[in-house]
């Protein structure tokens, strides 16, 4: 060897830079789609310049999805909290009209204690410390 090529910096590889390990995609999710499905996907995904597995992926992972599900027991309290809050927008429409709006100690306090309860099973919970 020469003085000359020592002198030169080591030669590099090409190629693209390795990505960061947390950026690696090394899961894959194999999805069957028909023909006329794939034949979709595949103009979808040219109209924005990216592959099928592109445009699949940002679709799956930016787009709203619907929201799950109410489980049965939660939808029976949100039907009872919904004709609660009924019944209270007519009295204090009422009471904000001038008219005179009379509830009975009773009632308030079995209403207070049915909130209490409902929100409750909402979260969850049978009993809570929270006194609101």
């Amino acid at each position: 060897m020469t003085d000359e090529t020592s002198s030169l910096p080591p030669k590099r590889r090409g190629g693209r830079p390795r990505s960061a390990p947390a950026d690696l995609r090394t899961a894959t999710i194999g999805v069957r789609v028909s023909a006329a499905e794939y034949d979709a996907l595949r103009a979808k995904s040219a109209a924005m310049a990216m592959t099928p597995a592109q445009w699949l992926r940002e679709a799956a992972l930016t787009r709203r999805l619907p929201a799950p599900p109410v489980a049965e027991i939660n939808h029976e309290q949100y039907v009872e909290l919904a004709r609660l809050a009924a019944n209270l927008n007519q009295l204090t429409r009422l009471a904000n009209e001038g008219e005179r709006v009379t509830v009975a100690t009773d009632l308030l306090i079995e209403l207070k204690a049915e909130v209490k309860r409902l929100r409750f099973g909402l979260i969850g919970t049978a009993t809570g410390g929270d006194t609101r």
